[in-house]
């Protein structure tokens, strides 16, 4: 049994037998943080730690898709936290699963510096000035830069990784990958991977996945993009 407050709905994850906790009117996941757990790699053993996880989603898929060790989500939003940690229950994960409610720009100072193998990202893609209504709004504070900036994650997460082998993921937009394999590099988190999302094979990326190794030698590797329908549209989205 869960407990939901009013506008809540239990979502099938379609995987393990896993749930999640949300709210339309706040905010829900999308393919996009599907497709980031499909992308990163978790080892076994591994420490992961989710920055603005949301609800949770990403945590709770990254429990069941790989074999790491343990995985805490950090949310700034306290109603988003409370529902990503109603989530963890629900499906018996507290043990693996944690949901720390706290600031991504004071991250590093709450768990310490080298504390985590693997960091996901799936951050506000839009610069705040981008079509700003309301910035308390939960929707518009998923989707600008309003409480967090990508030189904040970044910054935390270079301070975060353990050194040689920690692995930074993150999906974010096109039009800003320029910047983003820039700060990455300033703060010592080299390129590795990129994989391009479409929406159509003849039109231009709508998404992209990034993967950076704190500490690596100079070489990425861009892999064969994910074409999400095809003309005919009978190809749907990947599932969690």
């Amino acid at each position: 049994m869960v407990d939901l407050l009013p506008g809540e709905r239990l979502d099938d994850l379609q995987l393990s037998g896993y749930y999640i906790i949300q709210d339309p009117a706040r905010f829900c996941f999308g393919v996009d943080a599907v497709m980031l757990t499909d992308f990163a790699r978790v080892k076994p053993g591994e420490q992961v730690l989710d920055l603005g996880t949301g609800t949770g989603v990403i945590p709770i898929l990254l429990s069941a898709k790989t074999k790491g060790k343990h995985f805490t989500g950090l949310e700034i939003q306290p109603e988003s936290a409370d529902m990503a940690r109603r989530s963890a229950a629900y499906n018996h994960l507290e043990e693996k699963v944690e949901i720390v409610t706290g600031d991504i720009k004071e991250a590093a100072d709450r768990f310490g510096t080298a504390s985590f193998d693997v960091i996901t990202a799936n951050p506000p893609y839009m610069l705040n000035e981008h079509g700003l209504k309301n910035a308390a709004d939960a929707k518009t504070i998923a989707r600008h830069e309003i409480l967090c900036t990508l030189d904040d994650i970044l910054r935390e997460s270079a301070k975060l990784l353990k050194e040689s082998r920690g692995r930074f993921y993150m999906i974010h937009k096109p039009f800003r990958l320029v910047e983003i394999l820039t700060k990455m590099c300033q703060y010592k988190i080299e390129p590795k991977r990129i994989q391009f999302v479409h929406p159509h094979i003849h039109k231009e990326p709508t998404m992209v996945l990034i993967e950076g190794l704190k500490g690596g030698k100079s070489r990425v590797t861009v892999e064969p993009p994910i074409v999400m329908y095809t003309l005919s549209d009978k190809v749907r989205p990947p599932k969690a």
